[in-house]
C-alpha cells in the first residue's frame, strides 16, 4: 500500500504534470462526455489534491478546453492520410481511421462537436481548426497532383467534411451496422461534390478521383 501511495505521489515538474493531467482527461473521455469529466476523478487518478489541479489550470473550463484540444490532435494524428497511396485509397484509409476513432471514443468526439455548438469561443476554434485541417489535407493532395481547387471546390470539400462527420455520428447513434456501405458512400461523395463545384480541369479531376474505383468497394 505504501509503495502504491508513493507511486501515486511521484513529483513531476509543472510541464510534465500538466501534460499528465491532460492525457488522463483524454483517456477518461473514452467513457464519458467532457461535461461529465470530473476534476475530482482526474485529481484522484493523478494522485494529487483537487486544489493542486488548479495550480496547473486557471479553471475547470481551461482544463476542459486543453483536454478537447488534445483529443482533437489525437484525431488528426489517427486520420493523417497516406499520400503514397492512390487518392481514393488514401481517402478510404483516412475515413476508416475516422470511423474507428469515433466508434472507440464516441463521447470524446461528441464532446468536441457539442462544445463547438455551445457557443464557447475556444471550443469552437478547436472544432473549426480540426475540420479545416481535415479539409486542407484533401485540398493539398489534389494540389500535389497538379489540380489546385478553386474557391467553390474548396468550399465543397469543407462541406463534405461536415457531411462525413454527421453521417458517422448518426450511424453510430442509430446502431447502423452497414459500415462498409457507409465508407463507400462517403468515399464516392467527395468526388461528386468536388466535381460539381469545379469549373476547370473537370476531365482530369474525374480521371484522378475515380481511378481504381474498385478500391472504394473493397
Amino acid at each position: 500500500m505504501a509503495a502504491r501511495l508513493n507511486e501515486k505521489r511521484t513529483r513531476l515538474d509543472p510541464i510534465a504534470r500538466r501534460a499528465q493531467l491532460i492525457a488522463l482527461g483524454v483517456e477518461m473521455l473514452a467513457t464519458r462526455t467532457l461535461d461529465a469529466l470530473s476534476v475530482e476523478d482526474i485529481a484522484q487518478k493523478a494522485g494529487i489534491s483537487r486544489g493542486l489541479l488548479f495550480h496547473y489550470f486557471s479553471s475547470k473550463q481551461e482544463f476542459h478546453v486543453e483536454v478537447a484540444r488534445a483529443a482533437a490532435a489525437e484525431l488528426l494524428t489517427r486520420t493523417e492520410p497516406d499520400v503514397s497511396l492512390p487518392p481514393l485509397e488514401a481517402l478510404r484509409s483516412s475515413l476508416t481511421e475516422f470511423v474507428d476513432y469515433v466508434e472507440e471514443n464516441p463521447d470524446s468526439y461528441k464532446s468536441l462537436v457539442r462544445g463547438a455548438a455551445s457557443g464557447d469561443a475556444d471550443m469552437r476554434a478547436i472544432f473549426d481548426d480540426t475540420r479545416a485541417t481535415m479539409a486542407g489535407r484533401i485540398v493539398a493532395v489534389l494540389a500535389d497532383l497538379g489540380l489546385p481547387l478553386g474557391p467553390r471546390a474548396e468550399l465543397a470539400v469543407h462541406g463534405w467534411v461536415a457531411f462525413a462527420e454527421e453521417c458517422v455520428i448518426r450511424s453510430i447513434d442509430g446502431g447502423v451496422k452497414d459500415r462498409e456501405g457507409l465508407l463507400e458512400m462517403l468515399t464516392k461523395a467527395l468526388p461528386a461534390v468536388v466535381i460539381a463545384a469545379s469549373d476547370e480541369g473537370l476531365n482530369s479531376l474525374i480521371t484522378i478521383l475515380t481511378s481504381d474505383a474498385s478500391l472504394a468497394a473493397k
